[in-house]
């Protein structure tokens, strides 16, 4: 491969900032399924992160969307911006092969979230293309998985490891 071809790790962030994302029908949180995703609102849940964030020194800047695409674009746009990635993506988590290849790429420590326990759920939510190419995977406990999943990329970033595991 020339040189360029391929894009090597993530330039350390300037500033200690967390991209949040959301995908597919999550802005329907709070009306959708509430028995299945809670009562809390996108908003509400938003509001919280970057509060947490604040305690924890991180500037959160949070984000959902439907269009696969458009997640592409803002974990492409996070190279060299963010430290980390908190991404929750829906039902983008059993087929989303573009959405997995622009984290491998990007090389950002990215830790995968969800509301319910989808490994309880039905069998098509069982695997994730995803979570092979991030630090981990924090699912089941409503709303407080983000919480969670927020103060364990604040606790890897002040360790200073830069990228994720898994395959390039």
């Amino acid at each position: 491969m020339g040189t360029g071809s391929r894009p090597g790790p993530a330039a350390p962030a300037r500033a200690a900032g967390v991209l949040v994302l959301h995908g597919p029908n999550l802005n329907l949180l709070g009306a959708r399924e509430p028995e299945v995703y809670g009562t809390r609102t996108l908003r509400q849940i938003d509001r919280e992160l970057r509060a947490l964030g604040k305690e924890l020194g991180l500037k959160v800047t949070t984000r959902q969307s439907n269009h696969e695409g458009e997640l592409v674009t803002w974990v492409q746009e996070a190279r060299g911006r963010m430290a980390g990635i908190l991404l929750n993506p829906a039902a983008l988590t059993h087929t989303s092969y573009s959405l997995r290849d622009a984290i491998a790429a990007v090389a950002i420590p990215t830790i995968e979230v969800h509301l319910s326990n989808v490994a309880a759920r039905e069998e098509f939510r069982r695997h994730s293309v995803i979570a092979p190419v991030c630090l981990g995977t924090v699912s089941g406990f409503g709303p407080a998985s983000y919480d969670a999943a927020l103060r364990l990329l604040a606790e890897h970033l002040a360790r200073g490891v830069d990228s994720a595991p898994g395959p390039r």
